[in-house]
């Protein structure tokens, strides 16, 4: 199998299972508060990734510039990103945080140009996002009536979020890449965990929690696929390909969310998720026109040369 192909499954899983997420969370709701929720979720991940990791032989790296990054990510790519979304979320329909939460690519590119100098943002891709943007707000333009004022808070909270993953991304890449995709994951998920564990038992109301099948098949469900094989392979396809193209599956996770309510959960499906989805694919093509333009001369090549 060829690299070109593996980043490419690799891609459609993330977005796959990431756009799968959104059910699994709301199904854990139910029975949890937000902030416990989560932590459950990266503590058990975390033990998921130990395991993971004394299977693949793959060992912790402990030099300082490591660790370092382990309580970085810890921190701005877990614990306050994710206390941040959920807490949100409490607040903000899911609509106007799917909105918000796709402003990720510009941060993604507006990091970029000040600290990757390698990173190519050209036209098309700056074209790509802000078509894949359009369609996102066409998905989700119907559920965007809201009062601003109560809604303020909220919405800072999801849009925080979003800039600090982006910031945490494009941060990992520049000074990440010596780190095991594998192994990077376990200690900043710990960290995570524990403290928004922490921060659940102080701030939330435990009384509400209730320790059910849907719970438990919640967080198992994340912490496996939504956790140890997605930030996997995503922090694998960091070092293979141009992160702004990474960061358009950003805009691919909320149409998966929306087919799946279609499937599963009998909800509506407007012609509007169709025009937003054919926006986000027309993005997607155009932020990968440059390597699709290589591929095919290869191609084109190859075939003349046989």
């Amino acid at each position: 199998m060829s690299e070109k192909f593996k980043i490419v499954i690799g891609y459609v899983i993330i977005s796959l299972i990431w756009g799968s997420t959104w059910l699994a969370i709301r199904l854990g709701l139910d029975s949890l508060t937000p902030l416990i929720a989560s932590g459950l979720r990266f503590i058990t991940a975390s033990v998921l990734i130990y395991v993971f990791m004394k299977y693949m032989k793959v060992s912790l790296q402990l030099d300082s510039v490591s660790i370092k990054i382990y309580f970085f990510l810890g921190i701005f790519s877990y614990y306050i990103p994710f206390g941040l979304v959920y807490w949100g979320e409490q607040y903000v329909p899911s609509g106007l945080a799917s909105v918000i939460f796709a402003i990720f690519p510009f941060v993604v590119m507006f990091f970029s140009k000040l600290a990757l100098k390698s990173e190519i943002i050209d036209r098309n891709k700056f074209i790509g996002v802000i078509s894949g943007f359009i369609g996102i707000y066409l998905i989700f333009s119907d559920d965007l009536s809201f009062d601003f004022s109560n809604y303020l808070w909220g919405m800072l909270a999801v849009l925080g979020s979003a800039t600090l993953q982006a910031f945490s991304a494009v941060a990992i890449k520049k000074y990440g890449k010596h780190l095991n995709p594998i192994s990077m994951n376990f200690l900043p998920v710990t960290i995570g965990g524990i403290l928004l564990l922490a921060s659940g038992v102080l701030f939330e109301d435990l009384s509400k929690i209730k320790i059910d099948g849907k719970a438990v098949a919640s967080i198992l469900y994340l912490a496996l696929f939504g956790t140890l094989i997605t930030f996997t392979i995503y922090y694998w396809l960091l070092k293979k390909i141009n992160i702004v193209i990474l960061s358009l599956s950003s805009f691919i996770t909320p149409i998966i969310a929306v087919f799946l309510g279609w499937l599963l959960l009998n909800e509506s499906l407007q012609k509007n998720d169709i025009y937003g989805s054919l926006f986000v694919l027309l993005g997607l093509v155009f932020a990968n026109l440059s390597g699709l333009k290589k591929y095919f001369t290869e191609t084109m090549k190859v075939k003349r040369w046989e």
